[in-house]
């Protein structure tokens, strides 16, 4: 990615983020695509190219990994960036609001759906050996858009809704860099398992996945797919 061109990207928005050294900040403008443009420059930005779009209503991320295990395995990084965000969101919700996932990628807080994640890699890597870069990417609905009236969108929420109070997409993308490190650090130092944990403890007892889960998801990789592998609400902008 030319040097010009990162600068304008960064400058599209007045907002500046606070995260961690080794995480390396490109702002997008509203109508950009978080998770398509980290795919695109990801070979040449390297790990820790954190893409964000500036919107107020919605908070859409991606962040550039580069793993030293197996696509096969590598791949298990969904549930790590899920446990981070999960973690992000928990340390600003307010009292007795539960954060939960439905398997592979969806969360809720309260039950209500918020947003969900996605994970891509390199159309050509091999399952055996490790992806150039994957590309871990979220959507988190912060403001529900719209006049509907409270009670016609059950499946759906924001978090505004659920009692986030001074709440941004901001805070949100810099808690989650945080805990992302977190997860990360868990997995080399004490194995992948100890990231399973947090994930299926997370997962909603309704959800009637546990099983699969289990089996699948925690031991594998939650599925096959491509850089474009689209999460069930990866498709979804908030309205």
């Amino acid at each position: 990615m030319p040097l010009g061109e990162r600068t304008r990207l960064q400058r599209s928005s007045q907002r500046t983020l606070d995260l961690p050294p080794p995480f390396k900040l490109v702002t997008l403008r509203e109508v950009g695509d978080a998770f398509a443009h980290a795919a695109s420059v990801a070979s040449e930005a390297g790990a820790g190219t954190l893409v964000y779009v500036g919107r107020f209503d919605l908070a859409e991320f991606a962040v550039v990994l580069e793993p030293e295990e197996p696509l096969e395995t590598a791949r298990r990084a969904l549930y790590a960036g899920i446990v981070a965000l999960a973690d992000a969101l928990a340390v600003h919700a307010p009292p007795e609001r539960p954060i939960t996932f439905d398997w592979p990628d969806a969360v809720r807080v309260n039950g209500g759906l918020v947003g969900g994640a996605r994970l891509g890699w390199p159309q050509d890597a091999p399952e055996n050996k490790p992806p150039a870069w994957l590309v871990f990417g979220a959507m988190i609905r912060i403001v529900a858009m719209g006049e509907d009236e409270p009670g016609l969108r059950p499946l759906s929420a924001a978090l505004d809704e659920e009692g986030f109070e001074n709440f941004d997409s901001d805070r949100l993308v810099e808690s989650f860099a945080r805990h992302l490190m977190v997860a990360i650090d868990t997995w080399q130092e004490k194995g992948f398992g100890e990231v399973a944990k947090s994930y299926l403890a997370g997962l909603a007892p309704e959800s009637g996945v546990r099983g699969a889960a289990r089996t699948r998801g925690a031991a594998g990789h939650p599925g096959r797919g491509r850089v474009r592998r689209e999460s069930r609400q990866g498709r979804h902008r908030s309205r």
